[in-house]
C-alpha cells in the first residue's frame, strides 16, 4: 500500500514507497537532487531556497512558502515558534492544504517530517509534484503520467534513435532531452552531430541548453543516469514535466496545427479516392470498349480448326481475362461508396464522377459486354455446328461423285458406237436387250445424281467456301447425265429399227441380265452405305443407326440366295454352250456385269460389314461417354445452382435482419464470405466439366436446366452481392464512430427501417421513408411547408435522385445531429490560436506548424487567396475560410 493515495487515476502509483521502507540507494539520490531543484525553481520566486531536502522543511515554514507558490494560494498563518509542537502544526497545515486539493494521504504525519524522515518527506515531495506539475498535463484524452508520456511519444516520434516507452531506461541516452528541445527549439541543438553511443555527452547538452535557456534548473546530473541500471522513474518524469511546463506554450499552438492537419489530411485522402475512382473507371471502360467489338466480329472461318482456335481465344477471355475485371469492378463500387460516405462525414458536397463514368454508366457498358459475350458464344457454336455439317455433305459429295464418275466412264463411247450396223440377228437382239438393261442401270443412277445435285445446293445455301469447284463437278455431272440420255434414246431408236431384221435372243443370258443389274447396284448400294460416313449427337441415334445396320445383315442370307441364283444362271450359259458347242463371243451381250464382278463385290460387301460393325461400336462407346459428361455436369450443376440460388437468399435476409452489433454483423457477414469463397474449387471442376463437354461438341443435356452461363453469372452475382453488403456494415461502422451512435440507437434505426422495408429490397421508397420519419417523431405535414421539408431531406439522402433510400443514408441523416467530427467552426478557431493577435498566418508559420505534406498541400491551397487580403505571403482569416470550405461553407 502507498503512503498516499488520490482520488483520482492519475495519482496511482507504480511502486510503493513503504515497500519495506526500503529505497534503492542509487533511486534515493536521483530524487534527493531532483526534488531540491525542483523546489528551488518554485522557492526562488520567493527569495528562499532549500539545502537539505528532509531538514530544511522539517519547521514547516518553508513547506508551506512552497505550497502557496505553486499553488497561487495563501495558506492559515505558520507558528514562528521554534518547539517540536510549532513544527508539527506547520506541517500539518501544509498536509491539510494537500489533502484539501483532493490528495489523500496514507501512513504520511507531520512527526515523520518534524522527524527528517528522509523516505516519508520524498514521498510527500512527490505527492505534491503530481498533484501540482503532472496532475493538469492532458494529451489527446489521456492525462498525468499517461498524458505526460503520450506528450514526449508525440514530440519525439520524428527523430531517428529516440524511442520513448516510460520514464527510466528511454531517456539514459540523453537523446529524448535533446528531441523535445530540438522540436521545440531547434537553434539550441544541433541534433544531426549527437551520437546515441555517447549519453553522457548528450545529457549534459540537454541539462546545460535547459538551465542557461529555458529556465528549467539542472535536477539531475548526467553520471547519475547513466550510471545506473534503471534511473528513477519520479526523478525522470519531475525533470520531464519541467519541460513540458516550459513548452506548454508551444504545446498548445500544435494542437490548433493538428487540428487543421485532421481537416487537411481528410481533404487529401478524398481527393486521391477521387482520382482513384476517375482512373480505375477510365481503365476499365477502355478495356470494355476495345473488348466489345472483338465479341461482335463475326468474321466466320473456313475451316473446323479455326474456328476451334477462336473458341478456345473465347475460353482464355473467360477464364483469365475478364475475372480480374469483374473485380476490378466491384472495387469500384466498394471504392464510391465508401467516398460518398466518408465526404458526408466531413459534411462534404457528393462526389459527382466525370460524364460517361458514373457507376451506372459503366453498369451499362458492363450490360453491353455480357450481351456481346452472349452473342459471340452462340455464334460461335452455331458456326462450329455449320462447319462440321459441311465438313460432312463435303465428304459425302465427294464419294457420291467419285462413284457417278467411275459408273459412267465410258458409258458415251459405248452409246455411240455402231455395231449394230454388222451384227447379226442375234447380236442386234443382244443388242437390244443389253441397251434395255443399260437404261434400268441408268434409271437405277438417277436417283444418285439427284442426290449429288441435292448435296451441292445444300452445300452452297451453308454457304461452303469450297462451292465453285463443287458446283463446276456437279454441272459437269449433270451435263454428262444429260448427254447419256440423249445418247440413250438415240441408240434405242437405231436399235428398235433394225429389231424386225434381229429375232434370236439368248433368254438365258437376257435373264442373268435383267437379275444382274439390279443386284450390282444393290451392292454398289450396300458398299456406299456400308462407307458412308455418319454423325450423330445422341446415344439414341447411334442405337438406331446400329439397329438399321443389323436389319441390313439379315437381308445378307436371301441377298447370297440371289448371288448364288444369278451366278447358277451363268453357269446355265456355260453348260448350254459346253453342251450345244454354241459359238459365243465369251460374254454376255446384254451387261456387261461379270459373275467375277459380283464375286468380287459380294467379297467386299462382306468385309464392310465387320468394318462398319466396329465403327458403330465405337461411335457408340463414344456417346456412352458423352452422356456421363452430361450426367456428371447435370449432377453438379442441379446443387451449385440451388446453392448459389439459396446463398443469395440468405444474404438478402442477413442483409435485412442483422443482430448483435455491426462489428459482430462485419465478421458474421467475413465469414459467411469466407465460406462462399471456399466453394469457388466446386464451381471451378463444374468449369472443367463444362470444358470437356465443349469438347467433345456436346450441345444439349437433359440431365438439368442450368448452363455454365447461369452458374457463371449466378456466381459473379453472389460475389458482388456480399462485397456490397460487407461494405456497407463497413460503412455504418464508420459512420456510427464518426458521429457516435450507439449500438441500441442503430438497433432501433435498423428496427424502424425494417419495418417501413416492406417488400425487403433493402431500402425505402419515399412513402416508406416519410412514414419511418414519422414514426420517428419528425413533423413532416401533408401541406406545402411539409411537403417542401420532406424535398430538402431527400435531397439530403438521395442526392443522386434515384428514388430510393439505402440504409446507409438513412442512418447519415439520422446521425447529423451527433456529429463528433471536427466542425468548420473548431477549424476557425484552431486558425486563431495560430495566428494570435495580428489575425493572419504567413507561409513559414504553416510550414513550421504543420508536417510538410500537409502544409504543402495548405499553401498549394490557399495559392489564390495568398496576400489577397493581407499581407504579401500571408493569409488573412477569411481568405482562409474561403481556400478551406470554399465561399459558402461558412
Amino acid at each position: 500500500m502507498d503512503h498516499y493515495e488520490q482520488t483520482n487515476d492519475y495519482m496511482q502509483p507504480e511502486e510503493d514507497w513503504d515497500r519495506d521502507l526500503l529505497l534503492d540507494p542509487a533511486w534515493e539520490k536521483q530524487q534527493r537532487k531532483t526534488f531540491t531543484a525542483w523546489c528551488n525553481s518554485h522557492l526562488r520566486k520567493a527569495g528562499t531556497q532549500i539545502e537539505n531536502i528532509e531538514e530544511d522543511f522539517r519547521d514547516g515554514l518553508k513547506l508551506m512558502l512552497l505550497l502557496e507558490v505553486i499553488s497561487g494560494e495563501r495558506l492559515a498563518k505558520p507558528e514562528r515558534g521554534k518547539m517540536r509542537v510549532h513544527k508539527i502544526s506547520n506541517v500539518n497545515k501544509a498536509l491539510d492544504f494537500i489533502a484539501s486539493k483532493g490528495v489523500k494521504l496514507v501512513s504520511i504525519g507531520a512527526e515523520e517530517i518534524v522527524d527528517g524522515n528522509v523516505k516519508m518527506t520524498l514521498g510527500m515531495i512527490w505527492t505534491i509534484i503530481l498533484r501540482f506539475a503532472i496532475q493538469d498535463i492532458s494529451v489527446e484524452e489521456t492525462s498525468a503520467k499517461e498524458g505526460l508520456l503520450l506528450w514526449c511519444q508525440r514530440k519525439t516520434a520524428p527523430y531517428k534513435n529516440v524511442n520513448i516507452q516510460n520514464f527510466h531506461i528511454s531517456w539514459k541516452d540523453g537523446l529524448g532531452f535533446c528531441a523535445l528541445i530540438h522540436r521545440h527549439r531547434p537553434e539550441l541543438i544541433d541534433y544531426g552531430k549527437l551520437r546515441k553511443d555517447d549519453p553522457l555527452t548528450n545529457l549534459n547538452t540537454a541539462f546545460d541548453v535547459a538551465e542557461k535557456y529555458l529556465d528549467i534548473p539542472k535536477m539531475l546530473d548526467a553520471e547519475d543516469i547513466v550510471g545506473t541500471a534503471r534511473p528513477d522513474e519520479k526523478a525522470i518524469m519531475t525533470y520531464v514535466s519541467s519541460f513540458y511546463h516550459a513548452f506548454s506554450g508551444a504545446q498548445k499552438a500544435e494542437t490548433a496545427a493538428n487540428r487543421i492537419c485532421k481537416v487537411l489530411a481528410v481533404n487529401q485522402e478524398n481527393e486521391q479516392l477521387m482520382e482513384d475512382y476517375e482512373k480505375l473507371a477510365s481503365d476499365l471502360l477502355e478495356w470494355i470498349r476495345r473488348t466489345i467489338p472483338w465479341l461482335e466480329n463475326r468474321a466466320p472461318e473456313n475451316t473446323m480448326q479455326a474456328m476451334q482456335q477462336k473458341l478456345e481465344d473465347f475460353r482464355d477471355y473467360r477464364r483469365l481475362h475478364k475475372p480480374p475485371k469483374v473485380q476490378e469492378k466491384c472495387q469500384l463500387e466498394i471504392n464510391f461508396n465508401t467516398l460518398q460516405t466518408k465526404l458526408r462525414l466531413s459534411n462534404r458536397p457528393a462526389f459527382m464522377p466525370s460524364e460517361g463514368k458514373m457507376v451506372s454508366d459503366i453498369n451499362n457498358a458492363w450490360g453491353g459486354l455480357e450481351q456481346a459475350e452472349k452473342g459471340y458464344e452462340e455464334w460461335l457454336l452455331n458456326e462450329i455446328r455449320r462447319l462440321e455439317r459441311l465438313d460432312h455433305l463435303a465428304e459425302k459429295f465427294r464419294q457420291k461423285a467419285s462413284i457417278h464418275e467411275s459408273w459412267t466412264d465410258g458409258k458415251e463411247a459405248m452409246l455411240q458406237q455402231k455395231d449394230y450396223e454388222t451384227a447379226t440377228l442375234s447380236e442386234i437382239k443382244a443388242l437390244l436387250k443389253k441397251h434395255e438393261a443399260f437404261e434400268s442401270d441408268l434409271a437405277a443412277h438417277q436417283d444418285r445424281v439427284e442426290q449429288i445435285a441435292a448435296i451441292a445446293q445444300e452445300l452452297n445455301e451453308l454457304d461452303y467456301y469450297d462451292s465453285p469447284s463443287v458446283n463446276a463437278r456437279c454441272q459437269k455431272i449433270c451435263d454428262q447425265w444429260d448427254n447419256l440420255g440423249a445418247l440413250t434414246q438415240k441408240r434405242r431408236e437405231a436399235l428398235e429399227r433394225t429389231e424386225k431384221l434381229l429375232e434370236t435372243i439368248d433368254q438365258l443370258y437376257l435373264e442373268y441380265a435383267k437379275r444382274a443389274a439390279p443386284f450390282n447396284n444393290w451392292m454398289e448400294g450396300a458398299m456406299e452405305d456400308l462407307q458412308d460416313t455418319f454423325i450423330v449427337h445422341t446415344i439414341e441415334e447411334i442405337q438406331g443407326l446400329t439397329t438399321a445396320h443389323e436389319q441390313f445383315k439379315a437381308t445378307l442370307p436371301d441377298a447370297d440366295k440371289e448371288r448364288q441364283a444369278i451366278l447358277g444362271i451363268h453357269n446355265e450359259v456355260s453348260k448350254i454352250v459346253q453342251t450345244y458347242h454354241v459359238n459365243m463371243a465369251g460374254t454376255n451381250p446384254y451387261t456387261t456385269i461379270t459373275p467375277h464382278e459380283i464375286n468380287g463385290k459380294w467379297e467386299h460387301v462382306r468385309q464392310l460389314v465387320p468394318r462398319r460393325d466396329q465403327a458403330l461400336m465405337e461411335e457408340h462407346a463414344r456417346q456412352q461417354q458423352n452422356e456421363r459428361l452430361r450426367k456428371q455436369f447435370g449432377a453438379q450443376a442441379n446443387v451449385i445452382g440451388p446453392w448459389i440460388q439459396t446463398k443469395m437468399e440468405e444474404i438478402g435476409r442477413i442483409s435485412i435482419e442483422m443482430h448483435g452489433t455491426l462489428e459482430d454483423q462485419l465478421n458474421h457477414l467475413r465469414q459467411y464470405e469466407k465460406s462462399i469463397v471456399n466453394y469457388k474449387p466446386k464451381i471451378d471442376q463444374l468449369e472443367g466439366d463444362h470444358q470437356l463437354i465443349q469438347e467433345a461438341l456436346i450441345f444439349d443435356n437433359k440431365h438439368t436446366n442450368y448452363t455454365m452461363e447461369h452458374i457463371r453469372v449466378g456466381w459473379e452475382q453472389l460475389l458482388t452481392t456480399i462485397a456490397r453488403t460487407i461494405n456497407e456494415v463497413e460503412n455504418q461502422i464508420l459512420t456510427r464512430d464518426a458521429k457516435g451512435i450507439s449500438q441500441e440507437q442503430m438497433n432501433e434505426f435498423r428496427a424502424s427501417f425494417n419495418h417501413f422495408d416492406r417488400d425487403h429490397s433493402g431500402t425505402l421508397g419515399p412513402e416508406e421513408f416519410k412514414a419511418c420519419l414519422i414514426s420517428l417523431g419528425y413533423d413532416i405535414g401533408n401541406d406545402a411547408q411539409g411537403e417542401a421539408e420532406f424535398a430538402r431531406i431527400m435531397s439530403i439522402v438521395d442526392p443522386n435522385r434515384m428514388g430510393v433510400v439505402t440504409f446507409q443514408a438513412f442512418i447519415d441523416f439520422m446521425s447529423r445531429e451527433t456529429a463528433d467530427t471536427d466542425t468548420a467552426d473548431q477549424v476557425m478557431a484552431s486558425f486563431k490560436i495560430l495566428a494570435g493577435d495580428k489575425n493572419y498566418i504567413t507561409v513559414d508559420e504553416l510550414r513550421r506548424e504543420l508536417p510538410p505534406d500537409q502544409a504543402e498541400y495548405c499553401i498549394a491551397r490557399m495559392a489564390p487567396y495568398n496576400g489577397r487580403d493581407a499581407v504579401p505571403g500571408a493569409l488573412d482569416y477569411m481568405s482562409f475560410s474561403t481556400a478551406l470550405y470554399g465561399e459558402s461553407d461558412l
